[in-house]
């Protein structure tokens, strides 16, 4: 029997990016089960998704312009939009390394950039996905482990360059979560993969997380119970040792 969840968001304005994936779907079913108003997005259009590809800056542009139209401010920007292709080194290109950054770090700070005059008016906050991978360095994984590192780092100094005007900002570090994205990331590993390096990353809960466990961490970040709580990073990783 599912219990009634807690109104923790209540009319309040939520944009979630990559709302398509597996992790950004939940996040959005919840936050519209307590009550937020949401606007979502994710590179190609779905049920209740706008179509934006966040490495656009036109298209950017022109979904902030829409999604403030729509909502009428903003209360919380939850960034869960990201990719990740694993490529040993010989393997890695220049356009591929500027995707990744351009998707899992670039984007999300200029969205705060653009979403930041709405956010200081309701004293809002911004969460963003992060990934063990920003702290600790993995094989066959660079590129990843580079922009998110990125991302980890950039929110952080925003949290501290927005924290006298109100506005929080935290991030979430999972481990192996089920969704399609890791699922399709896999088939990239080299034909001559050292498990050896791979087992060194794994945590000592086995399996991969569903992904309500890593986002109802990310509603606790958003919420009033995490008022006192910016620039961190929460690590939901079931024990992985680093």
């Amino acid at each position: 029997m599912q219990t009634e969840r807690a109104q923790r968001f209540t009319d309040k304005r939520v944009v979630v990016t990559g709302a398509a994936g597996g992790l950004g779907a939940t996040v959005v079913k919840l936050f519209q089960a307590e009550g937020a108003q949401v606007v979502a997005t994710d590179v190609a259009a779905g049920d209740g998704i706008v179509a934006c590809d966040l490495a656009d800056d036109a298209a950017r542009d022109a979904f902030v312009a829409s999604a403030l139209e729509e909502l009428g401010g903003l209360d919380v920007l939850c960034n869960v939009a990201g990719i990740q292709q694993f490529a040993e080194l010989g393997k890695l290109t220049a356009a591929g390394l500027r995707k990744h950054f351009d998707v899992n770090a670039v984007a999300p700070l200029l969205l705060a950039q653009s979403f930041a005059p709405a956010l200081i008016e309701s004293k809002g906050n911004i969460v963003s996905v992060a990934s063990i991978s920003s702290v600790m360095g993995q094989p066959y994984n660079a590129q990843y482990c580079a922009s998110k590192a990125a991302l980890l780092l950039g929110m952080r100094a925003l949290a501290v360059e927005f924290g006298t005007q109100g506005v929080r900002v935290n991030l979430v570090s999972p481990g192996g979560i089920d969704t399609p994205m890791i699922q399709a990331a896999a088939h990239g590993l080299p034909e001559n993969t050292d498990w050896n390096l791979i087992a060194k990353s794994q945590s000592v809960m086995p399996g991969f997380m569903p992904p309500e466990e890593v986002a109802e961490n990310l509603l606790y970040l958003a919420s009033d119970a995490a008022r006192s709580v910016t620039g961190a990073n929460l690590v939901v990783d079931r024990g992985v040792v680093w």
